[in-house]
């Protein structure tokens, strides 16, 4: 059993070092592309959007490195971190960079899901309210955001967590990631 802790403590520590270089590779890559020529362009009446509208998530322009959509890059200054934002998420993006889950940054309703990774989201639950966090998307539009609350939901909280349950308040940005004991940080 000693031998199977080991194996499992190097392979966790190689999958954190190795997506903490796929988002610095990501990153780079994302800041030298010419979003211009690989997408469309953001919404000329962003008012004319519903929160929740499906067409709005599609409004967010794109730029394809290696495969994948990217939507822009999150800055968490708490942490230093700059991270790539696929736009769909799947498992295998989680793997790579945190993924859109839901919403747009131009309805007021992104919803960020990321590996508990170091490099990813592993620090959320050391976010404090006041701290900033920002959303560039790749057509260089910054949308800025101040930590209002820090909260571990259930796994089954997909509502509460969205908003979308009666009487819950919805967020213009959410970020989550699993938590030890499977619970999801907000």
């Amino acid at each position: 059993m000693v031998a199977a802790a080991l194996v499992l403590l190097v392979y966790d520590s190689w999958d954190n070092w190795r997506a903490g270089n796929s988002v610095t590779e990501i990153q780079a890559k994302l800041d030298d592309a010419d979003s211009s020529s690989d997408v469309g362009s953001t919404p000329d009446d962003v008012d004319s959007l519903e929160d929740g509208d499906a067409s709005a998530e599609a409004e967010m322009a794109t730029v394809e490195i290696d495969g994948y959509a990217y939507i822009g890059t999150l800055s968490i200054s708490r942490f230093g971190l700059e991270l790539p934002v696929m736009s769909e998420w799947s498992y295998p993006g989680l793997k790579i960079a945190p993924c859109r889950y839901s919403g747009s940054a131009w309805t007021d309703d992104l919803v960020i899901c990321g590996h508990n990774y170091d490099r990813h989201f592993g620090n959320l639950k050391n976010l404090e309210a006041g701290d900033t966090i920002s959303f560039t998307d790749v057509d260089g539009n910054i949308f800025e955001y101040e930590v209002l609350e820090v909260t571990t939901l259930q796994p089954t909280d997909i509502e509460k967590m969205l908003g979308t349950d009666s009487g819950e308040e919805e967020w213009d940005l959410t970020l989550f990631t699993c938590t030890i004991g499977g619970g999801r940080p907000e």
